[in-house]
């Protein structure tokens, strides 16, 4: 573990491994451990893996408020900074995937290529937009607690909360220990993001777009949606996974991961 003064704030990480960079952005209300399968499997394999906690997060500075994709975005180009990496190969999972969304919008000559896991390019409706704003102010009023007991079931496929305890109990350990005032800053933020279906028909670098089948929140027809908008972009659909294809089902998700880095 790993501490860099970025844009005014402590970022912690992880740098793991050796060769071509791999910069990994974890979701919501989450925090790098996340990418934990992901680091182990390809660490050793001629890839140096960045993942770091996001502003508000894990133990990353928290600035309440509001905290929009861009000053994210600004964290992520920092942090290489701040490494000395140039061009990267950028990876994201729910509002990680919108965040490297923005990353390209902001500096897509770093980009070498994208990788964007459940995740979703439409900016939000109205509706969408109140309750982001509402859940802020139930999660900082209350905690996390209620938050993450809510949504456990959506944030993996329903039937593995009690298949897979060790995972279930991971994400529950994320999400409860998520500090309340980053997570609500961050949604207050994503609910004014920009839509960012035009910006992927411009995307000119390899993409890999991965979903779970069973994912409630981004669905396997945002996948479809994002595939067709990017030139070239090849889709896995992993099966017997929710939201978070990459902790439910690991060995699909690297072997998916693993093929397209290779492919580059």
């Amino acid at each position: 573990m790993s501490a860099a003064s970025v844009n005014g704030i402590t970022i912690d990480y992880d740098d793991t491994g050796a060769g071509r960079p791999l910069v990994l952005v974890h979701g919501h209300p989450f925090d790098r451990s996340m990418w934990r399968p992901q680091v182990e499997a390809l660490a050793g394999s001629g890839w140096r893996v960045i993942t770091a906690d996001l502003r508000g997060y894990g133990a990353t500075t928290v600035i309440p408020g509001k905290t929009p994709l861009p000053v994210f975005a600004r964290d992520v180009a920092g942090l290489a900074d701040h490494l000395g990496i140039g061009d990267f190969v950028l990876g994201g999972l729910s509002m990680g995937g919108q965040i490297v969304m923005e990353c390209y919008r902001q500096f897509p000559s770093r980009v070498r290529a994208l990788i964007l896991a459940d995740t979703f390019p439409r900016a939000d409706t109205g509706e969408a937009q109140e309750f982001r704003r509402a859940t802020a102010g139930r999660i900082e009023a209350e905690g996390m607690t209620g938050y993450a007991e809510q949504n456990l079931s959506k944030m993996l496929a329903a039937r593995n909360v009690d298949a897979m305890p060790a995972v279930a109990g991971h994400v529950m350990t994320m999400m409860t220990s998520a500090p309340p005032a980053g997570a609500a800053a961050a949604l207050r933020g994503r609910a004014e993001r920009d839509d960012y279906r035009k910006l992927l028909t411009t995307v000119a670098v390899p993409t890999l777009v991965v979903v779970g089948r069973d994912d409630e929140f981004t669905p396997v027809a945002d996948a479809e949606e994002m595939h067709a908008l990017i030139p070239g972009a090849r889709l896995v659909v992993v099966d017997h996974a929710g939201h978070l294809p990459n902790l439910e089902q690991p060995a699909a998700f690297n072997d998916a991961l693993t093929a397209f880095l290779a492919s580059l």
